[in-house]
């Protein structure tokens, strides 16, 4: 007989350590294990100089949210720990976003954190307190396949869908993890929250990078890399030299606002050239990205990903966008994706996630970061020649 974790003994013997961020979604994940009978403990991380985040909403592992998560424990009557995991997230997870910026990339921090910190680090943790399972809040949902290894679906809430964020999630890793909240909705969630008479039950959910105050990501990296400001040209895709920048980490590909040039003509950032610190602009048809390259493949299909696979998959390169088909192929080791339908503002340093559907209960198969995604505007003649190669191939 399993329990509701899907493991063969009962829950006063089998235990859970659940990540507690401080938030409602973590604190409802130990109340239902609690109620359910299972042996408890809360392990809350401090991530970062909690100081400037005391009182900040929208944010999470750092001072208030450590505090809230103690209250819960309490609360539950659930032993609770706080470990300071700051320097190995730092080097994990800030220093990576602050060289991605300076790279010309768009990184996704919340990936790095769970690959590392979370699902690496804080996993381990769990394992030498005899924890049978790790349990986080994340919305996806998990169940054994035929082949006793645990799967990852998308979640019966789509606007909490947190899959994308979790792709890089391996195999062995996801037979660890538990995630109790991926079929309910949200608000089911609080309700539980109140039921338990959490305090944390109306707390706003995190929004904002934990790191980065008021959304501000070029003061973090300007406060880490103090060489970033290296000013370049910002260049039409024609060949024109528009303008000056004070720095490419001011810029993001699809930035339609604040470029700094006016031509009377709609700009679109298309092009981050770190090499050679230029800002390629251009109109918005020429953001237009059908193929992408990858590294750090990450497969959790039933069929490994092998040299000369083709598979049609549905891949997301952007959290909030749904599925779309695409054609994933490996050739003499180099990853590369088709997208059928196109994407516009694809950027290097972002993920791109597979799935097998595009529909409520789609499996995740895994996904890679961006390595390259050349915008068909790219193709113009003024960016072809011998002084350009540090563009990206096509």
């Amino acid at each position: 007989m399993l329990n509701t974790l899907h493991l063969p003994k009962p829950p006063a013997e089998t235990r859970v350590v659940v990540a507690m961020s401080g938030g409602v979604d973590s604190s409802v994940v130990a109340g239902l294990m609690k109620r359910e009978g299972y042996d408890v403990i809360g392990i809350t991380l401090q991530l970062y100089d909690h100081g400037a985040a005391v009182h900040r909403a929208g944010s999470c592992c750092a001072g208030q949210d450590i505090h809230d998560a103690r209250r819960v424990a309490e609360r539950l009557g659930i032993p609770h720990y706080v470990l300071d995991y700051e320097r190995r997230f730092k080097e994990q997870v800030i220093d990576r976003f602050a060289d991605s910026y300076l790279n010309g990339e768009t990184p996704v921090p919340c990936v790095a954190c769970n690959q590392t910190v979370k699902f690496s680090d804080l996993l381990a943790t769990a394992r030498t307190l005899g924890a049978d399972v790790l349990a986080t809040g994340h919305y996806v949902r998990t169940a054994p396949g035929a082949d006793g290894h645990h799967q990852m679906f998308r979640p019966a809430d789509l606007d909490r869908d947190q899959s994308y964020f979790l792709f890089a999630t391996t195999q062995e890793q996801l037979d660890f993890l538990r995630f109790p909240l991926g079929g309910m909705p949200k608000a089911d969630v609080r309700e539980l929250a109140r039921e338990f008479g959490l305090s944390v039950a109306d707390k706003q959910d995190s929004q904002d990078i934990c790191f980065v105050p008021k959304g501000k990501y070029s003061d973090v990296i300007q406060k880490l890399r103090p060489d970033a400001l290296e000013p370049g040209d910002i260049m039409h895709l024609d060949g024109r030299v528009l303008g000056r920048h004070e720095g490419i980490i001011h810029y993001t590909i699809g930035q339609r606002r604040g470029i700094g040039v006016a031509t009377g003509e709609p700009l679109y950032v298309v092009h981050l050239d770190a090499a050679q610190k230029r800002v390629l602009v251009g109109p918005k048809e020429a953001l237009a990205t059908r193929t992408l390259e990858l590294r750090d493949l990450n497969w959790l299909g039933a069929t490994p990903a092998t040299e000369g696979m083709r598979a049609e998959v549905f891949a997301k390169v952007r959290s909030t966008r749904p599925p779309t088909p695409a054609v994933l192929t490996i050739t003499d080791g180099v990853t590369k994706v088709e997208l059928t339908d196109g994407e516009t503002g694809v950027a290097p340093g972002q993920a791109c996630v597979f799935y097998d559907s595009d529909d409520s209960s789609a499996q995740v198969l895994g996904g890679g970061w961006i390595a390259r995604a050349r915008p068909l505007g790219l193709t113009s003649p003024a960016f072809t020649r011998e002084e350009n190669r540090t563009l990206p191939a096509a």
